[in-house]
């Protein structure tokens, strides 16, 4: 194992993890020095993790979240209804995809997880900077929502069903 796997093992323990995660037991897992594991602590930190030390082991400070993938269809007119009714229940969109006959998978990262950031994704829509990705494929599109739990997902999906945003399976 290379230590850029073992790092990256490292950090789904302790994700994974519902109590800390000791250092001599990760270095008895890996076969490695209790130093090596520092080391290791030391890279992932930098490399964007929030590892805290405790005194029974490492723990990520991280909010758990959750994320599922909806397909949906609606107007340009029904964009920001859309967007709103997600963020508004806690949910962030994540992306947009789509599914294209000729181009095949195409995707955009859109981090909406307010109205001011719904407000902002509309005006460049607006303005004309921009045109939703939907309106290559007769208005079908996929967003990966994600949120604080299950519940808060199974929630808004089923506001994107009342509003008849929500694609059936199968379709």
């Amino acid at each position: 194992m290379t230590g850029s796997d073992r790092r990256a093992d490292i950090i789904q323990q302790i994700k994974e993890s519902r109590t800390p995660v000791s250092g001599t037991k990760l270095a008895l897992r890996y076969e490695v020095s209790r130093q090596v594991i520092v080391q290791d602590i030391a890279l992932i930190r930098a490399s964007g993790y929030d590892i805290i030390s405790t005194n029974r082991g490492y723990i990520l400070n991280a909010p758990k979240s959750v994320s599922r993938d909806f397909k949906v269809q609606h107007t340009d007119e029904q964009l920001e209804e859309e967007l709103c009714a997600i963020v508004d229940l806690g949910g962030c969109v994540e992306n947009v995809m789509i599914n294209h006959r000729v181009y095949g998978h195409m995707e955009a990262v859109l981090g909406v997880n307010s109205r001011r950031k719904v407000a902002e994704f509309m005006e460049d829509i607006r303005s004309g900077k921009s045109s939703p990705l939907k309106n290559i494929t007769s208005n079908y599109h996929y967003h990966r929502v994600s949120a604080d739990s299950k519940e808060t997902l199974d929630m808004i999906e089923e506001d994107l069903r009342q509003r008849g945003f929500l694609v059936p399976c199968g379709k």
